[in-house]
């Protein structure tokens, strides 16, 4: 098995449909030993059925906006492992008013600089307060998306932070590389998910996805979930610093062939 022996957090999940949860399950498939974080009360009912699921017994509150709240939960997880091999990064948010609308008229000071701290920033304070107790060959991988690189509807400032999670990402890379820590992201094509609920007219964005894609269909968290299996193993040893795109291979097409095949 890929993971055997090896232990990694996995930070994100809201419920049974979040990509984070595919991720948990592949891991958990390929051996790995798990822990949860959640960031309130409110969310962990939702994922304690994952982590039994798992076999996992080790269920961490972690609110990423908050320094404190970093610090105390890998400290709690320190009483359970010493060290660790690293952990999944399946967080994103913006205000749901920064998600709807023109780009320009709706984007705030407030509603940029929360979307850049929860999406982006939280990849770096994990991976700075954890640093201590990850083991050599360590994976750390977060999710990004295609609104990274490319307009899209009302994805707005959420597409901005994307692109500084993936600047974040190769940056880390840089930096934990001395450490032979591997630092990646995927860019995963788009899952109905509680998070991409938020961004109005999703539904019309799956089905544009299947229309263009060269596989002709949208990606599951399963799949999604056996690419982060893959790169958080040592097979996987020489990859860091890398955007890997499990999206049907929507980001290659420009348009479908068949449209001016058949025309």
């Amino acid at each position: 098995m890929l993971l055997e022996n090896k232990k990694f957090l996995i930070a994100g999940i809201a419920n049974k449909y979040s990509i984070a949860a595919g991720i948990a399950y592949a891991m958990h498939k390929e051996g790995a030993e798990l822990a949860f974080s959640y960031q309130n009360e409110r969310l962990l009912k939702n994922i304690k059925p994952i982590a039994e699921a798992c076999s996992s017994k080790i269920l961490i509150e972690c609110d990423v906006s908050d320094d404190d709240s970093i610090k105390s939960s890998f400290k709690e997880l320190k009483q359970c492992w010493s060290t660790f091999d690293g952990f999944v990064h399946s967080i994103g948010y913006a205000p749901s008013d920064q998600l709807e609308g023109d780009f320009v008229d709706v984007t705030t000071r407030e509603g940029f600089k929360v979307a850049h701290d929860i999406s982006s920033y939280s990849f770096t304070a994990m991976a700075k307060e954890s640093k201590s107790m990850l083991n050599e060959n360590s994976a750390l991988l977060t999710l990004s998306y295609l609104g990274s690189i490319q307009t899209m509807p009302n994805y707005n400032v959420m597409g901005l932070a994307k692109a500084s999670l993936e600047a974040n990402t190769r940056f880390l890379a840089a930096s934990l590389g001395r450490n032979n820590i591997r630092v990646n992201a995927i860019s995963a094509g788009p899952i109905k998910t509680l998070a991409a609920s938020g961004v109005k007219n999703f539904r019309k964005m799956l089905s544009q996805h299947s229309k263009r894609a060269p596989l002709g269909r949208t990606v599951t968290a399963e799949e999604v979930g056996n690419a982060a299996a893959f790169l958080c193993s040592d097979y996987a040893s020489g990859i860091t610093g890398e955007i890997t795109y499990v999206d049907a291979g929507f980001n290659i097409a420009a348009m479908p062939l068949n449209e001016i095949e058949n025309d």
